[in-house]
């Protein structure tokens, strides 16, 4: 489509949008509770991942709450959670997905959430805040959920991507994502396997297939593979949808593609937790109520281009409608139904995905 045609249309509307949202009562500002000040000067630490929070989120909280904020980063559920597990340094907010908040619930790591100083919680969407996870939100609320798939550049790329065997038999540098319960899955489900499998020989037989289709791989990435898709040293990357849609909001162009493949892929919901340790709990609840609200929320998915799960952001008509309508950041039903969630492992069979996984990287290395 002709790009004035594009930004014609994105015109159009977010006229309409506008005018819709002129029908409806205005929100309240979120507003720091009186007991805030008695924590003034404190500092809120928060553990997150990269690119997963709004540009103004963390300065709007400090000005409205007179406390300061850090913020670090980790790259995978792995790594976040075994720095949790060898003692928290004084981390007051961690954001775990998907396997991660049910695993550290049984470890006792994630303090129990008090549902009476969290408001805003009522402004979740039902269905995903009774997650398989944590289904009465007792420890982890939800934050932005989403899903990961294949991004790659039209300009690298020029026929459609439909499925992951385009992917593993690409002519061209690509990168993988280093999480092993990203990547086993994809290989199990190829191979018809439970995507959550614990069998020995399925893991077995599923890692010998990522061995055996390693041969594009440019690089394992961290939690940066858009940045090497942007930077052109990958053509295709396994990614989560955000993190390439970005790209095009980066660069205000239509360069990259996520695409959920025909096979199947995963759905990732990303949680706020308080992590056993924390050193201010009780601004760290204050802060999840100030996440939940409608337009803090919508902020947050329209920076980050992630799903909300702030359904009375949704219904405000806070979101932006060229995202809302888009169906690889909120899917429609046909397109769920390919989704998978990524379940609780035992310690035993977590140990033996990682095992595995760093045989996958010692082979292709060695390779």
């Amino acid at each position: 489509m002709n790009r004035s045609v594009v930004m014609s249309l994105l015109a159009l509307t977010l006229s309409f949008a506008v005018a819709l949202a002129q029908d409806r009562p205005a929100l309240e500002p979120w507003t720091c509770p009186p007991e805030v000040q008695a924590m003034a000067n404190k500092t809120l630490n928060i553990y997150n991942w990269s690119t997963y929070i709004g540009e103004n989120t963390i300065p709007n909280f400090e000005k409205l709450c007179g406390v300061s904020v850090t913020a670090d980063f980790f790259a995978s559920n792995e790594e976040m959670m075994t720095r949790i597990r060898s003692g928290n340094p004084g981390f007051d907010i961690i954001v775990p997905s998907d396997y991660a908040v049910p695993a550290m619930i049984e470890e006792g790591l994630l303090l129990p959430l008090d549902h009476s100083r969290i408001p805003n919680l009522d402004n979740l969407a039902e269905d995903l805040r009774r997650s398989p996870y944590d289904p009465e939100s007792e420890y982890a609320v939800p934050y932005l959920w989403g899903s990961f798939g294949l991004g790659y550049n039209v300009q690298k790329v020029p026929v459609e991507v439909t499925n992951w065997e385009q992917f593993f038999t690409y002519d061209g540098p690509v990168a993988w994502t280093d999480d092993p319960r990203v990547m086993l899955p994809v290989a199990l489900v190829l191979l018809g396997y439970d995507p959550n499998s614990a069998d020995s020989d399925e893991l077995a037989a599923a890692k010998q297939y990522l061995i055996d289709h390693s041969d594009n791989v440019a690089v394992i990435a961290a939690d940066d593979g858009q940045e090497l898709l942007a930077r052109g040293e990958v053509d295709m990357v396994v990614e989560y949808n955000g993190d390439i849609f970005q790209l095009n909001v980066d660069c205000a162009c239509e360069d990259y593609v996520y695409t959920i493949p025909q096979e199947g892929s995963g759905v990732s919901a990303g949680f706020i937790a308080i992590p056993v340790g924390a050193q201010n709990p009780d601004l760290a609840q204050v802060f999840i109520d100030y996440v939940l609200d409608p337009q803090v929320g919508a902020d947050i998915a329209n920076y980050t281009t992630y799903p909300s799960p702030n359904q009375a952001a949704i219904d405000a008509g806070l979101i932006d409608p060229v995202l809302l309508n888009n169906k690889g950041i909120y899917p429609t039903p046909e397109i769920r139904e390919k989704l998978f969630f990524l379940l609780l492992q035992d310690v035993e069979t977590e140990q033996l995905y990682n095992d595995i996984w760093t045989e996958i990287k010692l082979a292709i290395q060695a390779g």
